[in-house]
C-alpha cells in the first residue's frame, strides 16, 4: 500500500509539473495570427492606437521612444510581443454601446469588440458571441480570479443553466468607494471658522427659500464619527430641541442676508453639537470628524451664494455643480448625488437603477416615490439658486473653468481626477484647496429599524463595470487560433503581470526593482520620467494619460496603485478621511457578496442571466431606457426634474411619476423579468456553493 501511494504522490506531482511546464500551451496561437479588434475606451482618442489629436506629428514618451498617429500605443505593442499575435485595429472611436451596434450587423468582420455588459450578455445568449465560461479551464489566471471573487462570477454569468459568460469584465478598481462630495474647504473655513461673529463688507440677500427640512426639528439623533485624529470611534448627538432644525429657522427667518445666514449656522453648529466643533465649526463638513447632512449642506450653500464679496471678490458664486454641464452622463451625478443626500437606493446602480431590497427582491429607483421626493428637493434648490445655472441650462461649462474662475463651490465625483486641480486651477499658496469631505449622514431604511437608520451610506462602490469586450463566434469562426488569442488575451489580463500591464502599461514607465505597499499588496512605483510626463501631457488626471497615451485601462482590471501615486496631496488627505471611516465602520456600502444576513447590502449584478425570449421583451419597453439615458447626449428624466421640477407628462408629482414608470412604461413587468432572472442566480450561485 505504501509503495502504491509513493507512486500516486510521484504521478500527481509529475502530473503537476507538466501542468505547469504547459500552463502556456493551453491556448497555443499560430506565428502570424491576426486578432481583428474593435475595442476603446469612449473615444477616438482612447483606442489601441495613437490618434492624430494625441500624437500629432510624432510624439515622445517617457519610454524614450518616439510614436506616431496611427502606431499601437506602449501597452498594445508589449501585449503583441508578449502574446504572439498581431492586431488589426478596427475600432471606430465610440463608447462601448455604439461601437458595439456599429458592429452588430456584420461580426463576421471582426474577432474581438467593446459593448455595454448587458448588450453582451444579450446577444451572447442570442447566439452571436463565444461562450468564455466554455474555456475557463484553460484559462487558469481568470478562473483563479472568478474563483476568489463568486461576486463577480454571478455580475458576468449571462445564462445559469450552462454557466456562459459572454464578456471579459471591466473594473476601474474593486471593493473600494468610487465617487465622493468634493468642496472649497477653504471657503467653509472662511464662513464657520474662528470667534465671535461673522461680518463682511458686503454679501447678497438670499432667495425667498423653497427647501424645507429633511431631518427631524425637535429630538436627538446620535451619529457614529470617526475622533478628530482618525483613531476610534464615537458617538455625537445633533440635539434639534437645543437648537431646532437649521433650515426651519431660516426658512421661518424670512428674508436674509449672507452674513445674517452664517451667524445662524454657526450658532446652530455650537449649540446643536454642544461645542464639540468649538471655533473649527469648518469640520462638521470637511473633519474627520464630521458629521455633516442634506439639511446643513443647504444651510451652508445659502451661506456661499450670499458671500461671494468675501468668498471671490464678486457678486456671484455657484453652489452646486457637475463636471461637465453639458454631458448627460455627467449631469447625472446630480441625481446620484440626491441618493446619498436622502437615503435614496437604486441612483448609483450598476445595472439600470435597481437595488436588493430588504425583502431580497430587487427593487427599481424609478419606481419609488422616495426618489422623485428626493429629485424635488434638488429642484427646490435650483429654484433657490443653489444649482449652478450653467448646470439648469446645460452649458459648456466643467470642473476646471468653476475652480479656475473660483466661481463653484462643490460637486460630486472622482476624486483624483478632481483634485488635481488643487495644482493646476488653484491657488494653494492663498490657501485655496478643493478636497472630498465625508460621506453625509441620511435616514436610510435598511431593515433594521423600521423608522431606519441615521448613518451614513454610499451606494458608489466599486465593482464589475457596465462595459467589457466580447468575442465574436462569426469573427473567429472556425479558426482556433484567432479563438485562442482572444482568450489569451483575457487570461493574461487578469495574470498578476497583466494586471500590472494594463494599469501602468509596460516596465519602461515604472522604477525598475522598486515597490510600494498599496491595499496589503506590493506594487510598482511609476518612473519619475512617467510622473512628470503625466503633469506635462495629462495636467496629472491619470486615466486621461493612461488611456490616451499608454493604451492601459481601457478594460480588464485596473489597479488603483498607479492612480493613488498621481494624486494631488490634497486629494490623498480626503479620501484618507474617508478611507479611514470606511475601515472603522462609520461609513457602510454594499457588498461584493450575496448578503444573506441582509439582503439590502448585496451588491446588484452588473448583468442579469435574461433569457433570449426576456431579452426580446424588455427590448419593448424603450421608455425606461430611451428616457433615463445616462449617454452623453441621451435625455434623463432624473436630470429634467432637478432642473424644471414636476413637468414632464404623468409626471406632476413624485406619486405620478413613480406611477408613469410602474404602469405606463412597463415598469412592473420590467421588475418581474429582472427579479425572475435574479431568483435564477440566487438558485445557481447556491448550486456553486
Amino acid at each position: 500500500m505504501k509503495k502504491i501511494l509513493s507512486l500516486m504522490m510521484a504521478l500527481a506531482m509529475l502530473l503537476s509539473m507538466v501542468s505547469i511546464a504547459s500552463a502556456e500551451d493551453l491556448l497555443p496561437v499560430a506565428e502570424g495570427t491576426v486578432l481583428r479588434m474593435a475595442v476603446g475606451y469612449n473615444n477616438a482618442k482612447t483606442g489601441l492606437r495613437f490618434d492624430p489629436e494625441v500624437a500629432g506629428e510624432g510624439i515622445t514618451l517617457a519610454d524614450g521612444k518616439t510614436y506616431h498617429s496611427g502606431e499601437f500605443k506602449p501597452t498594445w505593442v508589449a501585449v503583441q510581443e508578449l502574446l504572439g499575435f498581431t492586431i488589426e485595429d478596427l475600432y471606430q472611436g465610440n463608447g462601448a454601446s455604439a461601437e458595439f451596434d456599429v458592429w452588430k450587423e456584420k461580426l463576421d468582420q471582426v474577432d474581438m469588440l467593446s459593448g455595454t455588459a448587458a448588450k453582451l450578455s444579450e446577444n451572447g445568449e442570442a447566439g452571436l458571441l463565444v461562450n468564455i465560461g466554455d474555456y475557463l479551464d484553460r484559462m487558469p489566471n481568470f478562473k483563479a480570479y472568478l474563483d476568489s471573487n463568486p461576486i463577480v462570477r454571478l455580475s458576468i454569468t449571462g445564462n445559469v443553466d450552462t454557466g456562459a459568460i459572454y464578456f471579459s469584465p471591466y473594473f476601474d478598481g474593486v471593493d473600494d468607494i468610487e465617487k465622493m462630495p468634493l468642496m472649497r474647504v477653504d471657503w467653509v473655513e472662511k464662513l464657520l471658522n474662528g470667534e465671535g461673529e461673522f461680518t463682511a463688507d458686503a454679501c447678497n440677500t438670499l432667495k425667498a427659500p423653497v427647501y424645507t427640512p429633511y431631518m427631524p426639528t425637535s429630538g436627538k439623533v446620535e451619529i457614529d464619527v470617526v475622533t478628530l485624529d482618525g483613531t476610534a470611534v464615537e458617538t455625537i448627538a445633533k440635539d434639534y430641541d437645543a437648537a431646532g432644525n437649521i433650515v426651519a429657522k431660516m426658512n421661518e427667518a424670512g428674508e436674509i442676508d449672507g452674513v445674517a445666514a452664517v451667524n445662524m449656522l454657526r450658532t446652530y453648529i455650537d449649540q446643536a453639537y454642544n461645542g464639540y466643533y468649538g471655533t473649527e465649526r469648518a469640520n462638521l463638513f470637511m473633519g474627520q470628524n464630521a458629521a455633516w447632512d442634506a439639511d446643513e449642506l443647504v444651510a451652508l450653500l445659502r451661506c456661499v451664494v450670499a458671500n461671494p464679496q468675501t468668498l471671490n471678490d464678486t457678486d456671484k458664486v455657484q453652489g452646486l455643480f457637475s463636471r461637465e454641464e453639458n454631458n448627460t452622463s455627467r449631469r447625472a451625478d446630480m441625481f446620484r448625488f440626491a441618493g446619498t443626500l436622502f437615503g435614496v437606493r437604486g441612483l448609483e446602480s450598476r445595472q439600470d437603477y435597481l437595488y436588493v431590497g430588504t425583502d431580497g427582491l430587487l427593487h427599481d429607483a424609478r419606481q419609488e416615490v422616495a426618489t422623485y421626493e428626493a429629485l424635488g428637493r434638488l429642484n427646490a434648490l435650483a429654484q433657490e439658486g443653489l444649482l449652478s445655472e450653467d448646470f439648469l441650462s446645460g452649458s459648456d461649462m466643467k470642473t476646471e473653468k468653476y475652480l479656475e474662475n473660483d466661481s463653484g463651490f462643490m460637486h460630486y465625483d472622482y476624486n483624483q481626477t478632481q483634485t488635481i486641480y488643487n495644482a493646476t486651477k488653484l491657488d494653494s499658496a492663498a490657501g485655496e484647496k478643493y478636497m472630498a469631505v465625508m460621506v453625509p449622514v441620511a435616514r436610510w431604511y435598511d431593515g433594521t429599524n423600521e423608522e431606519g437608520v441615521y448613518m451614513r451610506f454610499t451606494e458608489s462602490w466599486r465593482s464589475v463595470k457596465t462595459d467589457g469586450w466580447g468575442i465574436s463566434k462569426a469573427g473567429v469562426g472556425d479558426d482556433v487560433n484567432k479563438l485562442n488569442a482572444a482568450l489569451k488575451l483575457i487570461d493574461y489580463a487578469y495574470s498578476p503581470e497583466g494586471t500590472i500591464m494594463m494599469s501602468y502599461g509596460p516596465e519602461a514607465f515604472r522604477k525598475a526593482g522598486e515597490t510600494f505597499m498599496f491595499n496589503g499588496k506590493e506594487m510598482p512605483v511609476i518612473a519619475d520620467a512617467t510622473y512628470a510626463e503625466l503633469w506635462e501631457k495629462a495636467n496629472g488626471n491619470y486615466t486621461n494619460y493612461a488611456r490616451q497615451f499608454l493604451g492601459s485601462t481601457l478594460s480588464f482590471m485596473k489597479s488603483q496603485a498607479f492612480e493613488y501615486q498621481c494624486t494631488h496631496e490634497v486629494g490623498k488627505e480626503g479620501a484618507g478621511k474617508i478611507s479611514t471611516a470606511i475601515g472603522l465602520g462609520t461609513i457602510k456600502h454594499p457588498l461584493l457578496a450575496v448578503n444573506e444576513e441582509n439582503m439590502w447590502y448585496t451588491s446588484v449584478p452588473t448583468v442579469l442571466p435574461t433569457t433570449k425570449e426576456d431579452n426580446q421583451l424588455l427590448g419593448t419597453f424603450t421608455d425606461l431606457t430611451e428616457k433615463f439615458a445616462t449617454s452623453k447626449d441621451g435625455q434623463n428624466a432624473l436630470v429634467d426634474i432637478i432642473v424644471n421640477g414636476f413637468t414632464l407628462e404623468g409626471m406632476s408629482s413624485p406619486e405620478a411619476a413613480a406611477a408613469t414608470v410602474a404602469d405606463t412604461m412597463m415598469g412592473v413587468q420590467y421588475l418581474d423579468v429582472k427579479n425572475l432572472a435574479w431568483q435564477d442566480l440566487l438558485d445557481y450561485f447556491t448550486a456553486l456553493n
